[in-house]
This record gives C-alpha cells, structure tokens and sequence, in this order.
C-alpha cells in the first residue's frame, strides 16, 4: 500500500501524543521518523514506530523528558536526555552544537541517557543550512561482533556528514558501520527473502543467509564482513562512534547500550541510556563560505560527470535519498503488508484511524 507522507506524519504525532509526549516532540519525533521513509531508508521509518511503543510501555522510555546540559565548556557539551525519545533530544542537541559553532567556530556535543535517534543524516543535514558541516553519529543495539569475534559487542553505530555546496545539493554522507543495517535484515525477513553473504553470521560465528540469524543469537557484520575484505575498518569506525558517543557522555558503551530491538534484554548497565555525538563547524571559521560553496560545486560536479566503469552513473553521498525523496514527497510512501498490519494494531491499540492511502487522499 501507498500513503502520502502527510497522513504517516499526521498518525505518527497522534501516536507520540498518545505516549504522552508534547505537541512540539510528538511533532519533532514525526518528522524525524518519516524523513527515512520519503528518503527511502525504510528500515528506520513508519516501521520502527512499534519499536519505541515497547520502549514506552516497558518504561524505558520518559515521553516527557527534561533534557538539560550538565557539562560545557565555550565549544562543547553533555546533555542528558532523561530517557526520552532519541528522535526528540538528538535535534535539540544537534541545535546546540550548532550554537556552540555559531560562537566558537566548532561545537562538539555527546549525549548521554537517550535512545533509538532515527537516521543520523536527519540531524546531520540541519547544520547545512546554517553554512555549518553537520556530523552526527549514535550507539545502538549490541548486535554486531568484533573482526574474529563470535560475540556481539557493537552496535550498528551509524556515522553521518553533511556538507553544503552552492548550487549543488549538499553532500551527505549516512551509513552504518556493519556491512548493512539491522533493519535490512528486517524488511528481508518480512519479505521472506535471504540475505547476502558478508552481511551476517550465525551463533558459532559461521556465514549466514539466515535473516533470522541475529535473532537466534548470530551477529551482524562489521562493514566489509570479512577481515579480507577489511572488516577490521569497520569494526574500528564503529568503536570509534561507541566510544565518542557513550564513552565521552556517560551513556553506556559496547555490550552494555540498552536494546532497541525486542529480542534482546538490558542487562546491568555502566552508564545512562544510549549515546550520540554531535559536531558542527562554521564554514567561515575555515575560509569564506561562498568560496567553500564555490569549490564543493566544482568538487560534485566533477566527481558525478565522472566516467561510468559500466551503465551506472556514478554518484554522490545523498544522491540516492535526494531522488527518492523528490518521488515520495509527489508520489507518497510504500508500505509493506507487514508493517501495514502493524499500523493497524497500533491504530487499534490507541483508537486511531489509520493513515490514509493516497488512493483515499486523492478521491
């Protein structure tokens, strides 16, 4: 089924209300979670939604949290998102990054007892216009093992850049840390269709096309999957994110970061919720900005005019979501069956009506 992106908003922020959360958060939290979905990252869209309705009702997550500052210095901060939603404390710490780089040039800020924040590029992307480059990365799920590793130590542990140009669009660059995201697993497995090899591997640390392998005690993969192809880059991207993100906070880190997923249980935790890291920096701390804008539209522009090895185009970081969105956003979002039926669970669950398809919009 197809819906417009307004109608998965609109019952997105009933949802978040519903939680208790504030008209202004519930707004925010939509916006965030259906940015994946016009993108094309469906995997942390419309479909994550029952995913913080369980954090919620098993009290892991404060709909009305008091996200404050408890360390700063003229460039930097730690906040304290008071176990609210990742999707509402990571633009508002992102914004104070950005202030911080208004003053100071650069802000750097780690987050600390928050959760799942959506796509990192969401939040990446508002430096951009403010003539900032936006970096935004998070902790995650401990389902990721180690190059050589049996167990799951890491998260996912996304990194993203964003960069503006002049009259190109901005360079972004989103991805996780493992070979794919976990939420790739998830749409493969509500299609009943297997994985490739390189993304996971089974509870004995063998190779697997299992889309349910994780969650019967496999791992995912660090980005390259196996250590011939440079999984020991990914694994070391990704501890750097953790430890950025959760080891400078106080958040927890490694086997220790709360679960996100439902089939895995918390365990005693060494510090507050899960973690982000934040930074902005000021063009013109740098050189003029427009001289900047100036050379990035020339640095795109060579790089996408490019010569093709086969009958693809080359392309830039963003590119993919950009298109994607300038479809969705006319065309509206498609939703699988699966998360369709979740949709009406939580319809059901809340009293709400279900978002409309863009055939009822259109009639």
């Amino acid at each position: 089924m197809v819906f417009s992106h307004q109608s998965l908003t609109n019952f997105s922020v009933d949802v978040f209300r519903s939680m208790g959360c504030s008209e202004e958060h519930a707004q925010r939290a939509a916006a965030v979670l259906i940015d994946a979905d016009l993108k094309g990252i469906d995997s942390h869209g419309i479909a994550r939604l029952p995913g913080y309705i369980r954090l919620w009702q098993k009290k892991r997550l404060n709909p009305t949290p008091r996200i404050e500052v408890v360390h700063e210095t003229p460039s930097t901060a730690v906040i304290d998102g008071d176990g609210g939603l990742g999707l509402v404390v990571a633009p508002e710490a992102m914004k104070y990054a950005m202030d911080k780089a208004a003053s100071a040039g650069t802000g750097w800020v780690s987050v600390r007892n928050s959760n799942h924040y959506g796509i990192a590029g969401h939040h990446a992307l508002l430096a951009v216009a403010r003539d900032m480059i936006g970096i935004s990365m998070t902790n995650a799920s401990p389902l990721v093992a180690p190059t050589f590793s049996a167990e799951r130590l890491l998260g996912t542990n996304p990194i993203a850049v964003a960069i503006p140009a002049g009259q190109q669009p901005p360079f972004v660059a989103d991805f996780a840390t493992t070979t794919v995201a976990n939420g790739k697993l998830e749409i493969s497995k509500r299609k009943n269709q297997p994985i490739p090899h390189g993304w996971a591997q089974d509870k004995q640390g063998k190779p697997s096309t299992d889309a349910t392998c994780v969650e019967q005690g496999g791992a995912l993969l660090p980005l390259g999957g196996t250590r011939e192809l440079g999984s020991h880059k990914g694994y070391c991207l990704g501890s750097i994110v953790d430890i950025f993100s959760a080891v400078f906070s106080g958040a927890n880190y490694g086997p220790w970061v709360p679960p996100f997923v439902s089939y895995l249980e918390p365990i005693a935790p060494v510090g507050k919720g899960i973690g982000h890291f934040f930074g902005a920096m000021r063009i013109d701390a740098f050189r003029p900005a427009e001289e900047f804008k100036n050379d990035m539209d020339r640095w795109i522009t060579r790089f996408r005019d490019s010569k093709p090895a086969g009958e693809e185009q080359v392309l830039i970081p963003g590119d993919p979501e950009r298109l994607t969105y300038q479809s969705r956003i006319k065309a509206g979002i498609p939703v699988l069956p699966a998360v369709v039926s979740n949709l009406r669970e939580i319809a059901e669950q809340f009293d709400l009506d279900m978002p409309e398809t863009t055939e009822e919009t259109t009639r």
